[in-house]
């Protein structure tokens, strides 16, 4: 014979086990895994406390423009990395006057005339390759460090690829990078949320990353 407390805990479970497939308050709490939940997540606010106003020191800090492939970097191909290309150019022209570095990379499929001519290497600028985190299978790190750089401004495309693991390696190598919101775009509006949102709040990145605008930087 069941004990009463035995009963209660199974009268229980069979209820709460209803509501969860009936979509009810338990749902969320019975879901096999995130899919499940996929459609009920609503996004969290913008990061806008963390999109602050930067000072860069020039002789500290160097620019990586990074993947703006001309192939694809246009009106009917990607709008919305066109679109920032604007940006892009003032950023490049303001650290020139100051005599920084400037850096360009590829991706693994790009050549050096597939960048963009307005925001593509001025003579003696490099041009490096790499996937993802443009620090890795490259000098960078060591050509930044020989000329005493701790700061990088990080623009480029993708968002959710280029930018993040870049910003994310940067912190590992001693770094720290700086990301203008407005010069990082992706296939969609999607995944440059969800990267500014992990640059703004990721383990390591939200202690050492600064968020910014071209508006705010300052040089």
């Amino acid at each position: 014979m069941r004990k009463p407390a035995e009963f209660v805990l199974q009268v229980i479970a069979v209820v709460v086990l209803v509501m969860a497939m009936a979509g009810g308050p338990f749902a969320k709490a019975y879901a096999q895994n995130i899919l499940e939940e996929w459609d009920s997540i609503k996004a969290p606010p913008p990061p806008t406390d963390k999109i602050k106003e930067v000072t860069v020191d020039p002789k500290k800090t160097a620019v990586i423009s990074m993947d703006f492939n001309s192939k694809r970097c246009t009106p009917q191909g990607r709008v919305r990395c066109f679109n920032v290309l604007p940006r892009v150019e003032k950023v490049l022209a303001q650290a020139r006057a100051k005599g920084m570095l400037v850096v360009h990379t590829l991706t693994s499929s790009m050549k050096p005339e597939d960048l963009v001519t307005s925001v593509g290497p001025k003579p003696g600028e490099p041009v490096l390759r790499g996937r993802g985190d443009k620090f890795s299978g490259n000098d960078l790190e060591k050509m930044l460090k020989d000329k005493g750089i701790d700061t990088v401004i990080l623009m480029g495309t993708s968002a959710n690829s280029a930018v993040l693991y870049t910003a994310f390696g940067a912190v590992q190598r001693g770094f720290t990078p700086v990301v203008p919101i407005d010069t990082m775009p992706a296939d969609t509006a999607y995944q440059e949320q969800f990267s500014i949102w992990q640059i703004a709040n990721g383990s390591q990145l939200d202690d050492h990353a600064r968020l910014t605008r071209t508006d705010m930087l300052k040089f």
